[in-house]
């Protein structure tokens, strides 16, 4: 919102200087962008007259310029502006004067006494441009007939005047006016409120034009008039015109520059037809599949209509009987806007549904002021008002004859009553309040209320669409006490250095480790959208948990696993044109979980672990002369998690997950005191996903849950051996689909003293028909380390023992010894 101090003034005008009013609106929550003053500094401009302009002996576009600076003496100056003649009065820049810089952040352009071709020149008749007043340089700036010659143009043209850039937020849409600002900075400052006073029109005609409703869901309020024998190339007053260019619109013809004007000023949009233009009643409804409309900025847009389902797709529309001639809320159509020929016209002034016009000027991909006003809400009280008020200023300006409004009320919002509670407001603010101190806060903001004891019964008015619940009066509560009065009260609590736990690593360590394999961060919201989370989760409609007010369609359920964010992240960067990928994630993910009960950092119904995740792609190494380029595969992510999570040790398991590929995933289970625990997954992409994501190879994939892998428990200290260790080998035959890991858990599980490690070293696969082993058979090769503390091993101990876990996997897995 952009206005200018003067304007303001006129309704409010405060007893405070320029930097404080600024200052006392950004404190009250309106904060102040950009404050400047209308034009840039410079120095001895004055208005003068031009008495003679005779051309250049020596150049076809210079003239030869006599100049009353009211100095008491003629200057001469020479000046190239096509519009330079004889009786104008102009700004004349005096011998000395410091103009604006040209460019910004350059330095000021300093007039003196120089020749032109050979001409003296004193002074410099100066444009628009040259003054900072806008981009126009095609000749110098005329000034009215009698502006007084001799005064500093800076106060002629109130150029000191302030400019206030308000940066609102959306639901400050009352102040989307100087009207609203008004009442905004004398609910702030205490200052009288004057509202714009005009004279109430006699009818003096019986035209009307038939409007028909047909969608209350669309338009709560219609109301229009029409005005005959109107003069549309009538000048827009000078006063207007200049409220109009310093909040930002430039001058376009008397009868649009009115309708903004009312707008800027009273926050309702209006719209001017050309009644004569208008084929038949008006109908305002929602718009019909295919019908057409050209809009004033010279765009056509085509309309939808509603789906199947009747629900609406697109915009409202005014129409006549041929079709559309408006996008309601939005824009004028072009076919009946007004013209220089216009002579009769017919003024509307709408409460259209803030439902009904969010989003939809995107749609269109451009934004009108008056659809930033109606989807945030436009007071449908002030419509017949300000309708009024624009058609006094037509008759004023444009002259013309009035019909009588017609005023078709349908659908106005109920504004109801809210409830603020003294205790509640002062526990959210955290000062001390009062009854009076509250009553004299509703009372400056115009607020409708009754008391009944400490709580305040407030009916908001028309115009605050964001009154709706109790924070939202202690917000009012709190901008009109002042924020800055609200003392700086640092938070009491009893501080406790904890000891750092030995046994658990933190989540920092980790993600440094994931880095040191190559893996970058990536950050996601917890947000997914549907139909990955049934493609990589395997869910259904019940197990997702939906968000009640999605940010963006795409981010519509809470996620359950971090692959779907990684996987887009993925396809981010090879779209980019990176071909070699590695990523992870640390997060919550969130499940459905009865058994989850209500308490600090939980809620009911709901379990939210942390997990830690990643994805690898491409080549297994970065392209170099040393190393063969082959793709990533399953067996190198897994050892990127074993010197990530070392020295915790892990085991695989062949398992199926909807999101990997058959046969190449597993579940990772952890080690600990001879104990196995499920802690995640590890796996290459399904295929089916693969040509989902459109990807030219499949990622192999991983996620683990977090707090398991954090825990390391304490270190045991142990006495070094005096005594050597003894290495046997055992080589065993089993079937092929007997894994490496259940011959090891076969022998661990049989728990054999003096075991110290057991490690597989090799694995062999016959040929067929080229071995005693049979096809289907392959030999396993493993390195048993066996270890006494107390004594010297004996042949017949260590014999014992590998008899026992050769026992141990003849019985559990079908070997024998090779």
């Amino acid at each position: 919102m952009q206005f200018s101090e003067s304007w303001l003034r006129q309704y409010v005008n405060p007893s405070l200087d320029s930097d404080a009013l600024g200052h006392a609106m950004t404190m009250a929550g309106l904060e102040v962008e950009e404050q400047h003053s209308v034009a840039p500094a410079f120095t001895k401009i004055v208005v003068a007259q031009i008495l003679s302009a005779e051309q250049h002996p020596d150049a076809d576009r210079l003239r030869v310029c006599k100049v009353d600076a009211g100095t008491g003496q003629e200057l001469q100056i020479v000046c190239g502006a096509p519009n330079a003649r004889a009786g104008i009065k102009i700004p004349c820049a005096m011998v000395g004067a410091e103009l604006p810089p040209a460019e910004a952040g350059g330095k000021p352009f300093m007039i003196k006494v120089g020749k032109l071709r050979g001409v003296e020149s004193q002074g410099m008749l100066c444009s628009g441009r040259e003054l900072g007043l806008g981009d126009d340089h095609e000749g110098i700036l005329e000034l009215p007939a009698d502006a007084p010659i001799g005064e500093d143009i800076r106060k002629y043209l109130d150029l000191d005047d302030q400019i206030f850039v308000i940066k609102l937020t959306p639901n400050k849409a009352d102040c989307l006016s100087l009207m609203g600002m008004a009442r905004e900075v004398s609910a702030i400052t205490g200052a009288t409120l004057c509202a714009p006073q005009w004279t109430v029109l006699a009818v003096s005609i019986d035209d009307k034009r038939k409007v028909t409703v047909e969608d209350k869901d669309l338009c709560g309020r219609f109301a229009g008039r029409v005005i005959r024998d109107v003069h549309p190339q009538a000048k827009t007053p000078d006063w207007i015109v200049k409220r109009l260019s310093r909040a930002g619109q430039r001058s376009i013809s008397a009868l649009v520059d009115l309708s903004n004007y009312v707008m800027l000023e009273m926050g309702q949009p209006t719209h001017v037809f050309d009644i004569d233009k208008l084929n038949g009643d008006i109908t305002v409804r929602w718009a019909k599949a295919g019908e057409t409309l050209e809009l004033l900025n010279g765009q056509t847009v085509t309309l939808q209509g509603p789906d199947s389902a009747g629900k609406v797709q697109d915009a409202g529309v005014v129409s006549d009987q041929t079709g559309p001639v408006a996008l309601a809320g939005i824009m004028g159509g072009n076919h009946c806007a007004v013209s220089d020929d216009t002579k009769n016209i017919y003024v509307e002034a709408a409460y259209w549904l803030p439902s009904a016009i969010q989003g939809r000027a995107r749609r269109f991909n451009f934004s009108t002021d008056a659809a930033h006003r109606f989807e945030r809400g436009v007071d449908p009280q002030a419509t017949v008002t300000c309708l009024d008020y624009l058609s006094a200023l037509i008759l004023e300006v444009c002259g013309g004859q009035a019909g009588p409004i017609d005023d078709q009320v349908l659908n106005i919002p109920e504004r109801k009553p809210v409830r603020l509670r003294l205790a509640r407001a002062m526990k959210v603010i955290g000062i001390p309040l009062t009854n009076e101190i509250v009553a004299d806060i509703f009372k400056r903001l115009d607020f409708d209320f009754k008391q009944e004891a400490d709580t305040f019964i407030v009916t908001p008015p028309s115009y605050r669409f964001d009154i709706e619940i109790e924070e939202d009066l202690i917000e009012e509560v709190a901008r009109m006490y002042g924020f800055e009065n609200i003392p700086d009260t640092p938070p009491v609590a009893t501080l406790k250095m904890s000891a750092k736990a030995e046994a658990k690593r933190g989540v920092h360590l980790l993600r440094q480790r994931l880095a040191l394999q190559g893996y970058q961060e990536a950050v996601n919201f917890g947000f997914t959208d549907l139909d990955s989370e049934k493609r990589i989760a395997g869910a259904t409609e019940k197990d997702v948990i939906a968000v009640l007010n999605p940010i963006a369609s795409q981010y519509g359920v809470m996620r359950s696993n971090l692959w779907g964010g990684l996987l887009n992240n993925l396809k981010s960067n090879l779209n980019r044109g990176a071909s070699r990928v590695r990523l992870f994630e640390t997060g919550r993910v969130f499940k459905r979980d009865t058994a989850v009960q209500e308490a600090d950092g939980k809620v009911a119904g709901f379990h939210q672990p942390q997990k830690i995740g990643g994805l690898a792609y491409g080549a297994f190494v970065p392209e170099q002369w040393a190393s063969a380029t082959r793709v990533v595969d399953f067996f190198d992510v897994k050892g990127d998690l074993g010197r990530v999570l070392d020295p915790l040790h892990f085991v695989t398991e062949s398992a199926s997950h909807p999101a990997l590929h058959p046969g190449r995933s597993a579940k990772v289970f952890l080690i600990a005191n001879k104990n196995r625990i499920e802690v995640g997954w590890i796996g290459e992409l399904h295929p089916g996903l693969q040509q989902a994501y459109e990807l030219p190879q499949a990622p192999v994939l991983f996620e683990l849950d977090l707090e398991p892998i954090r825990e390391l428990g304490l270190p045991v200290p142990e006495e070094l051996s005096k005594f050597p260790a003894v290495h046997r080998d055992l080589a065993l035959v089993v079937k092929q689909d007997i894994s490496a890991q259940a011959l090891l858990d076969a022998m661990n599980a049989s728990k054999q003293n003096f075991v110290r490690n057991i490690e597989l070293f090799d694995e062999f696969r016959p040929k067929a028909g080229s071995s005693s082993m049979a096809d289907d058979e392959k030999s396993l090769a493993f390195r048993v380390t066996l270890l006494n503390p107390q004594e010297t091993l004996q042949d017949t101990q260590i014999d014992a023992v590998m008899a026992s876990l050769l026992g141990a996997v003849e019985k559990k897995c079908a070997a024998r010894l090779r």
